[in-house]
């Protein structure tokens, strides 16, 4: 018991609170892409995610590890990528064009909604440690939904962007890229581990938060304070 109690004591609690809110609001932004997608592609005609058991909210469903890990350390990252078979759609190239574009568009109307909302807490509840909580967590859903999406519509494959970029090329080269797509997976992850789009990515990100903040009255000075648990803490 000894043992236990001193584990307990030295256990960094607010530290795994800082996780557990992070990695579920990264669960949410990838499962709310994922699902997006499913859900358009089978209005499309394609029936491949619904009978993959694709349009579902359980993330587990939808989860990548090294997405979700990404996530959580860069802020930007995937998910499992939903099926999809483009012959059902009745043009292929468009419909896989509006199919990629609806992940990241749920991303951004994510974190509309998480900034709606902290403006709502922050200009009308108490301001406790449970509120502020609350906005750690609304505050880590708009940032990862943010980022998640901007990611997603860079044009290089597989992510979301290339599709919707090489439905404007010729058939033969759009199949052709579509063919070789998944080797590029593995240089897109050292890319992302090396920083490549650390800078560019942070630029966006804040400048479409700021927007975000300017349609829902929400600061963004605080909505950037207030995504890391040890801040709070020093409110108190």
């Amino acid at each position: 018991m000894g043992s236990l109690r001193e584990f307990a004591q030295h256990m960094d609690w607010w530290g795994l609170v800082a996780l557990l809110i992070s990695a579920v609001a990264a669960l949410l932004c990838i499962t709310l892409h994922e699902l997006s997608h499913g859900f358009v592609a089978y209005r499309l005609g394609d029936p491949t995610a619904k009978n993959a058991g694709r349009l579902t909210l359980n993330p587990i469903k939808h989860l990548d590890l090294i997405g979700l890990l990404m996530m959580v350390v860069v802020k930007v990252g995937w998910a499992k990528p939903v099926p999809v078979d483009m012959r059902y759609f009745k043009h292929p190239k468009q419909g896989m064009a509006i199919t990629a574009l609806a992940g990241p568009a749920a991303n951004f109307l994510t974190a509309l909604a998480a900034v709606a909302l902290a403006s709502v807490v922050w200009h009308f509840a108490p301001i406790n440690k449970g509120t502020l909580l609350a906005l750690c967590f609304l505050s880590n859903m708009a940032l990862l939904g943010v980022g998640m999406g901007l990611f997603n519509l860079i044009p290089i494959s597989p992510l979301d962007g290339s599709k919707i970029l090489f439905a404007f090329l010729p058939d033969r080269t759009y199949y052709t890229i579509l063919k070789y797509e998944k080797y590029v997976m593995g240089l897109l992850i050292i890319l992302v581990l090396v920083g490549v789009f650390n800078k560019p990515l942070t630029f966006l990100m804040v400048q479409c938060l700021r927007g975000l903040c300017a349609i829902t009255g929400m600061p963004l000075e605080w909505l950037l304070y207030l995504q890391d648990v040890s801040t709070i803490l020093n409110l108190f």
